[in-house]
């Protein structure tokens, strides 16, 4: 690999991949620089998780399949599968990496992106676990999944996050099922307090990983409790970034009418986490209520995001990172952010469907910076899988 290069992207999972196939077009010298190995992040999921998007083969009809990073390409065909596994979408995006031939260097683990200043023009030096690399502009691309966070709740290390499971079946093997949990001491209309009950597993946090969580323990045959501050299943929303998606939405209520063992409480604020003398863990709101589980809590607290590396990097309006309408770090000239944590006018661009439609918005700017030819992206408006018009994203837009 050329250790100067114009185009650095780091991350090769969805967002890596597909900013590298639009600069593919152009002629940039770039690489994709990857700490482990494509897909990565998703090769990780638990088995039984899948993209809650569906995958469905109408690019002939002029409508990306929801799951591609290309222009041509549809995982419902490549995989023949409309909710891909982690491990089944991983190997979709090798398959684009591979018929591109796009340049990934694997195995190369970016510690740190350095600003360079000459006169006025910026650069950047990545300094990676054994070189530095030069480059000329900068595409974060590294996402969220591999970078958990415990929500800093005390106790948090007796409990095991989501994004470190590999089976919620085998995960399940870890809770005993000698002893009947005691579900029917929690309000039943799962927004009261608890009192103090016993559940094979404890989750903490309601949301999509939370209720992934909890189907796919109540599957595997055991007593679960989600404790979550807000109550997620409870809202309905036209954007499924700020709600249960329609799939685990469905999943949920056809379980719960099925008579799994789930039980939902809201407004319970979890406080912490503690070991009990022997087996068994309690669990303890902010209300001073008391849950014990029999295996190690599962925390569904959510991610820090691969910005926690480069965060100096970014000046931030709350929880999202300031960009300019070309995506392109408000406070650091030259670095470009692509993926999940990707937002506009409060708007989250965090399913794959939303934030490809940014791929050619920074392949573009990057080309008119360098000077190169950028009409070969013209392929990207023709097939609507680009959006610069950032007013159109607007969430309440719909008539039913």
């Amino acid at each position: 690999m050329n250790d100067s290069l114009e185009v650095a992207i780091v991350g090769a999972g969805p967002a890596g991949i597909g900013t590298a196939v639009a600069l593919e077009r152009l002629d940039v010298e770039y690489a994709v620089l990857e700490r482990d190995r494509i897909g990565s992040s998703f090769r990780s999921w638990p088995d039984e998780m899948r993209l809650l998007t569906p995958s469905f083969p109408a690019n002939a009809f002029g409508v990306r399949d929801l799951n591609a990073v290309t222009i041509d390409t549809s995982p419902a065909l490549a995989l023949d599968c409309e909710h891909p596994t982690g491990e089944q979408y991983a190997e979709y995006l090798e398959a684009v990496a591979e018929f591109h031939e796009l340049p990934v260097e694997t195995g190369v683990d970016v510690e740190s992106v350095v600003p360079q200043r000459s006169g006025e023009a910026e650069s950047f030096v990545l300094e990676t676990d054994e070189e530095s690399i030069r480059a000329r502009y900068v595409v974060w691309a590294a996402g969220q999944y591999g970078y958990p966070s415990s929500g800093d709740l005390e106790g948090a290390t007796h409990g095991v996050h989501v994004a470190t499971v590999e089976s919620w079946a085998e995960y399940a093997k870890r809770a005993s099922s000698t002893e009947s949990a005691g579900t029917n001491r929690i309000a039943a209309d799962g927004a009261g307090a608890v009192a103090e009950t016993v559940s094979d597993v404890v989750v903490v946090g309601g949301a999509e990983s939370g209720i992934d969580a909890a189907l796919g323990l109540a599957e595997a045959g055991r007593s679960v409790t989600v404790l979550d501050d807000e109550g997620t299943w409870q809202f309905r929303s036209p954007d499924p970034s700020e709600v249960l998606s329609p799939r685990t939405n469905e999943r949920l209520e056809t379980a719960l009418e099925d008579g799994a063992p789930i039980n939902l409480v809201a407004d319970a604020r979890v406080a912490g986490i503690e070991r009990e003398e022997g087996d068994g863990y309690v669990v303890t709101t902010t209300d001073g209520d008391r849950v014990r589980s029999r295996a190690p809590p599962v925390l569904a607290t959510g991610f820090e995001g691969s910005l926690a590396v480069v965060d100096n990097l970014f000046a931030f309006d709350g929880e999202f990172p300031e960009l300019t309408d070309r995506d392109e770090s408000t406070k650091t000239p030259g670095l470009f952010l692509a993926g999940p944590q990707v937002a506009h006018n409060g708007q989250q661009f965090c399913f794959i469907y939303k934030f490809r439609q940014r791929f050619a918005v920074v392949a573009e700017e990057l080309g008119d910076r360098l000077g190169v030819d950028t009409d070969p992206l013209e392929a990207y408006r023709e097939k609507r899988m680009i959006v610069e018009d950032l007013e159109c994203c607007e969430p309440d837009y719909c008539d039913c």
